[in-house]
């Protein structure tokens, strides 16, 4: 740390926020001091990216205040909150992919020299590399963002928090986009952060996380306090208890599939990021099928060349017998083939659009007469899917942009869920929302299972993967490296596969 470090002592006492017809926040309390690690939890809309707000300066409250090292605000600008020493590491990744690491970690705040004051690349670099070195991340300081995968992005988020010398650190679910190892990796940063004297506020719905590396952990519902555990008192039970208000008895539905005829059948695929990789792979209706890998194993990819986003090099793919022979998209939907991809804001939905013309996208050729699309035949489908997948809304008129995560993420099923589908992918199916909502997910998945849906999940989630999945296909550089069955899903086996 810098000389001249000053751990940080943070309070905020009785912050209230209201909006319009809307108590986000409501007499909440927080403290936090220096080398201290506090879990933030609580379900999607608790009040906690409001809370955040707050602290980084981007929204003031209209209640109570912040205390800082003894000094009293009833605000905080954003330049105030980093002339403090805090720094946000949004969950909602923004890099500039024009610009290469360097520029991205420390833009704003770059080195120059000379009477001109030119940029001083090697003095840049020479602070970024460090950095770089204690996240361990796999891309240097010259590298082009543009070629960063999405947990290379999120990395690259943490690292321009770390460069600003922070004294408290706040992580918007950092790891999901993160492989196993790579949570360990940063988990361990959290860590030496900690030793170093810097306080670390951590949110995630991955709660296994929270216990592994939280001192403390504080729970928002509904906009309040909902309740505080320390040291021994820290357990996942007690986590999801503090949340939803109430005990989950079986978080993992998981419920026994019979074997049937293959519905999707894959024969030497190949991708055209691994072409040198052959896939041989069999769905069978009502089952679900997880893939598991290290990030860059070549499994998002696969997604993709099955459902025809992404020309694939080789083999052949049959869906109920038929082969696919355009590589399309149109075609894998008529075929009855689905893919709920891994970014839903910028790959599944269309933000400024109603909740109802995202549900009825794929199914607008049935739904139109001579190219006019008919509306009450629209807003039903719409209505019923609301219903269907309990998507929480009070219009399905409003923008899909103001759902939380957890039934955005269902509006994409919706969409998908109305063409019938005989097979669905996927693509990390809970990435980013919370315990409430994830609970829901499963449980839709296993209704689908039992209606005869082949299910093919992609997921980085260990717990997961191993508490939903029927079987499981390891991936490694575009191989399947093995497929184990339901006695033997380990850590242990999944990992052996993945790491070779």
């Amino acid at each position: 740390m810098p000389s001249g470090f000053q751990k940080i002592s943070l309070e905020l006492s009785r912050v209230t926020k209201v909006y319009p017809g809307v108590v986000a926040l409501q007499d909440v309390d927080l403290s936090i001091a220096g080398g201290e690690i506090v879990g933030l939890i609580g379900e999607n809309g608790a009040g906690k990216s409001t809370l955040m707000k707050v602290l980084g300066g981007a929204v003031s409250p209209d209640g109570g205040g912040i205390h800082i090292d003894g000094q009293h605000y009833s605000a905080l600008s954003p330049a105030e909150a980093g002339r403090l020493g805090i720094a946000f590491v949004h969950q909602e990744l923004n890099p500039f992919s024009n610009l290469d690491v360097t520029a991205n970690v420390l833009l704003g705040r770059e080195i120059t020299s000379g009477p001109l004051r030119l940029l001083d690349r090697r003095a840049m670099e020479a602070k970024v590399a460090p950095i770089l070195q204690l996240l361990g991340t796999r891309f240097g300081p010259a590298d082009p963002v543009s070629g960063l995968s999405l947990a290379d992005q999120q990395l690259l988020e943490i690292a321009r928090a770390l460069s600003m010398n922070a004294r408290l650190v706040i992580l918007d679910e950092p790891t999901s986009s993160l492989t196993l190892s790579e949570t360990e990796r940063l988990l361990s940063v959290m860590r030496q952060l900690q030793s170093r004297g810097v306080a670390v506020l951590f949110i995630s719905h991955r709660l296994s996380e929270v216990e592994n590396v939280a001192d403390r952990v504080v729970c928002l519902r509904d906009g309040k306090n909902a309740g505080e555990l320390t040291g021994q008192q820290i357990c996942k039970d007690a986590m999801v208890r503090m949340m939803i208000g109430r005990d989950v008895q079986q978080f993992y539905e998981k419920s026994a599939h019979g074997v049937s005829t293959p519905v999707l059948s894959l024969r030497g695929v190949r991708t055209s990021t691994f072409p040198a990789a052959s896939v041989d792979l069999d769905l069978h209706a009502g089952e679900i099928l997880g893939v598991a890998g290290l990030v860059g194993a070549g499994r998002t990819e696969l997604a993709r060349a099955i459902f025809g986003v992404d020309a694939f090099s080789d083999g052949t793919i049959h869906l109920n017998g038929t082969e696919l022979k355009s590589h399309s998209v149109p075609e894998a939907i008529s075929a009855g083939l689905s893919l709920v991809p891994e970014d839903r804001k910028e790959q599944g939905l269309l933000l400024d659009f109603a909740i109802a013309d995202n549900i009825s996208l794929p199914c607008l050729n049935h739904l139109s007469r001579f190219g006019v699309v008919d509306r009450e035949r629209e807003t039903s489908l719409a209505q019923a899917s609301q219903a269907r997948l309990s998507i929480k809304t009070s219009s399905i008129f409003h923008s899909a942009a103001e759902l939380s995560g957890g039934n955005q993420q269902k509006v994409v099923l919706a969409k998908w869920l109305a063409t019938n589908p005989k097979v669905i992918i996927f693509d990390e199916p809970t990435r980013g929302i919370d315990v409430g909502a994830k609970a829901e997910v499963y449980h839709l998945l296993q209704a689908l299972a039992r209606d005869g849906v082949g299910i093919l999940m992609i997921s980085s989630d260990m717990e997961e993967v191993i508490g939903v999945s029927d079987r499981v296909a390891v991936m490694r550089r575009g191989h399947v490296t093995g497929i184990l069955n339901s006695d033997e899903l380990t850590e242990e086996n999944i990992l052996r596969l993945a790491v070779g």
